[in-house]
C-alpha cells in the first residue's frame, strides 16, 4: 500500500493563539532560502525585513521574534509571509525550523527564550 507523505502545515506548528487579528502580521521575507512552515525568524533592524534567525549577528535578526505560518519561496526575490509575531501563542517545538547556525540544544534554548519574551511559547507534544 502506498504511503502518503505531506509537508508540514500551519496546524502542525501553531497550536494556540489568543486572536489572529492581534498575534499575526504580514511581513516581507528577505530573498534567500525557501522558508519552511515554522521558520524561526528575526527582524533585520535596518530594512525591517525578516530572515531566519541566526545564532549570532549584529543586524537585529539574531533575536528570534516570530514564527512563519506558511511556507514561502524567496529564492528569486523578497517575498510576503504571514507570521505569529506576538502572543499569547503556543507553537509545537517539534514543528519549528531554525537557521543552520542554530545547531545544538543551547542555541535552540536561546531561540525559544527569545520567542517566549514576545509571548510565543514552544511546547513539546502539543
Amino acid at each position: 500500500m502506498p504511503v502518503l507523505t505531506q509537508p508540514p502545515s500551519t496546524g502542525d506548528v501553531l497550536k494556540y493563539e489568543v486572536n489572529p487579528n492581534y498575534t499575526r502580521e504580514v511581513i516581507t521575507l528577505l530573498q534567500g532560502p525557501p522558508y519552511p512552515v515554522g521558520s524561526v525568524l528575526g527582524k533585520i533592524t535596518a530594512s525591517g525585513k525578516y530572515t531566519l534567525s541566526p545564532a549570532t549577528g549584529t543586524d537585529g535578526s539574531q533575536i528570534a521574534s516570530a514564527v512563519l505560518l506558511y511556507a514561502v519561496d524567496a529564492t528569486l526575490a523578497d517575498a510576503v509571509g504571514i507570521i505569529v509575531e506576538r502572543g499569547p501563542a503556543i507553537v509545537s517545538r517539534a514543528g519549528l525550523a531554525y537557521d543552520g547556525t542554530v545547531d545544538d540544544g543551547t542555541k535552540i534554548a536561546a531561540k525559544l527564550a527569545q520567542l517566549a519574551a514576545v509571548g510565543i511559547i514552544a511546547r513539546d507534544g502539543v
